[in-house]
């Protein structure tokens, strides 16, 4: 009997076993919490940019001449008065020139003198009627020739004698050596920049400007200006010159910034950031955790209103502390992602919270 039964009963334990895989459920995708705020007005309405302070003036020297630098007298850095020598030429050739010069003016000078006279003898013997009237014109012309040649020579000499002082670099005015380009016993030629000298009188702050959103700035738009040695306080300023192209490095555009309201304890070298205040509209912001980029671009994550994120690119301004300004790409109406932001992906679906961990109902927030 226990045999017979044994056959029989483990087909019918089988076709249970097939039938319970067979009506077993597919396993629920698990939808995640995700925290969201809406974009709230930005207190940070002003872009800040930090700069150098520069002097108003910074002429290239150079010497009007080629040569050899055979002396070099002041460094980098170090503060020269007007007229000061600053590096000397090798002066061999210049003052061959000059005594060659010279030598010319000479002999023009006994030219002069031989003609000068030829042509007085011949007006004494015209006046005695001894020569004829050709005859004194031609003396009359050769001294003319020598008083020519002597003023032409003398002209040269002028010039050989301006060259030898050229073979000295001065300071045009007082200031500080901002930076130095030639060593001795370099050769130079005439118009190589040797030194650059920042002068004294007005300071100003040099900063660079981004690509992005350049065509906002115009010159004479007003700024502030804090100084790192007094954060506390802010001068008034303006941009008084933009770079017309962008630098082929950095691709920022420089710009320089006056101070406007009078005598600023400004130094040369001194680190500063610029204030510039933000066109247009208050702008929305968002946290810092909420922005991404990629390939240089920002983008946040925006709830849309079946619960599903969408990628949405945005303009931002500059970062604050906790927040950042966008300024395009949002609505106040928007919710977007305000955590975990890299583990997320297009069309993915989420369960939003505040940061209390409520549930919100997007659509009743409409």
């Amino acid at each position: 009997m226990r045999s017979t039964f044994l056959p029989l009963a483990l087909p019918a334990c089988l076709v249970l076993l097939l039938a319970a895989c067979g009506h077993e459920e597919a396993p629920q995708t698990t939808i995640r919490p995700a925290m969201v705020v809406q974009p709230q007005p930005s207190t940070q309405t002003t872009d800040s940019y930090p700069g150098e302070v520069r002097a108003r003036y910074e002429p290239d020297l150079a010497f009007r001449i080629g040569g050899k630098v055979s002396k070099r007298w002041v460094e980098e850095g170090e503060r020269v008065k007007a007229n000061q020598a600053l590096a000397e030429l090798d002066p061999q050739d210049v003052r061959l020139q000059l005594d060659a010069a010279r030598a010319q003016v000479a002999a023009a000078q006994a030219n002069l003198s031989l003609v000068r006279a030829e042509r007085d003898r011949y007006k004494t013997l015209l006046d005695r009627q001894m020569v004829s009237r050709s005859q004194y014109d031609n003396s009359e012309n050769l001294y003319r020739s020598g008083e020519a040649r002597l003023k032409q020579i003398k002209a040269e000499f002028d010039v050989a004698s301006n060259q030898a002082a050229y073979a000295v670099l001065r300071a045009p005015q007082d200031g500080v050596v901002a930076k130095r380009a030639v060593e001795v016993g370099q050769v130079v030629s005439a118009g190589q920049t040797v030194f650059t000298l920042a002068t004294d009188g007005e300071r100003e702050v040099l900063i660079s400007l981004p690509e992005q959103g350049f065509a906002r700035f115009k010159i004479g738009q007003p700024v502030s200006v804090e100084l790192w040695s007094q954060p506390d306080q802010r001068f008034a300023g303006r941009i008084r010159e933009l770079s017309p192209a962008a630098d082929p490095k950095s691709r920022t555009f420089a710009a320089r910034v006056a101070f406007t309201g009078g005598k600023v304890p400004a130094e040369l070298g001194q680190s500063a950031r610029v204030f510039i205040q933000a066109d247009g509209s208050n702008p929305l912001s968002v946290p810092l955790s909420a922005i991404s980029a990629e390939n240089g671009e920002s983008y946040v994550w925006r709830v849309q209103p079946d619960n599903t994120l969408k990628r949405t690119q945005v303009r931002i301004g500059a970062f604050g502390d906790k927040t950042v300004p966008v300024l395009e790409g949002l609505s106040a109406d928007d919710w977007v992602i305000a955590a975990g932001v890299h583990v997320l992906h297009e069309g993915q679906p989420v369960r939003p919270v505040d940061r209390a961990n409520r549930v919100v109902n997007l659509a009743a927030k409409e």
